[in-house]
């Protein structure tokens, strides 16, 4: 029952979002070996949320930043779709897409921009922001690891990706 709430909870806070067409695209490129961009993106959003709801953070700002921390919307594996190293390029792609799909709070652009700390990107400046930084490591583990199947979650959501183009 709890579960059920908790899940009822973050699509409310986050339906615009996933109702999107630019946040549902994620679901056509693989991110982390068979898990996809979109599947990943809603592990880190709807962990953080919990998290953040525990902690009596910020938790509207950890769902959002962490959905769209990685709405770069291109296969990373095709050297033409980015200019340089992904890993470090991503989040600025991720935030100006974001920005095109929703008005962005700095606390949710600097969760988008600061997700690869230490690797790249910008300093976190919330406790959000290291929160979503954290919980991105950890759901990218459990994913290559192939500990956990975030389609689960999608499917229990009940999120719609689009059909991978042909």
């Amino acid at each position: 029952m709890a579960r059920n709430l908790r899940e009822e909870e973050f699509v409310a806070l986050t339906r615009e979002l996933l109702e999107s067409h630019q946040v549902r695209m994620m679901g056509r490129w693989k991110h982390h070996g068979p898990v996809t961009t979109l599947d990943h993106s809603l592990f880190v959003a709807f962990s953080s949320y919990r998290l953040a709801r525990l902690l009596r953070l910020d938790a509207y700002a950890a769902a959002r930043g962490g959905l769209l921390h990685d709405l770069y919307l291109y296969d990373s594996r095709d050297r033409s779709a980015h200019p340089g190293n992904q890993c470090l390029d991503h989040p600025r792609a991720a935030a100006r897409n974001a920005a095109q799909v929703t008005d962005l709070s700095d606390k949710e652009r600097n969760i988008i921009l600061s997700h690869m700390w230490p690797l790249g990107g910008a300093l976190p400046r919330s406790l959000e922001a290291w929160l979503v930084d954290l919980v991105d490591t950890v759901c990218a583990t459990l994913e290559l690891t192939r500990v956990c199947r975030p389609s689960r979650l999608r499917e229990r959501l009940g999120v719609l990706p689009l059909p991978a183009a042909t």
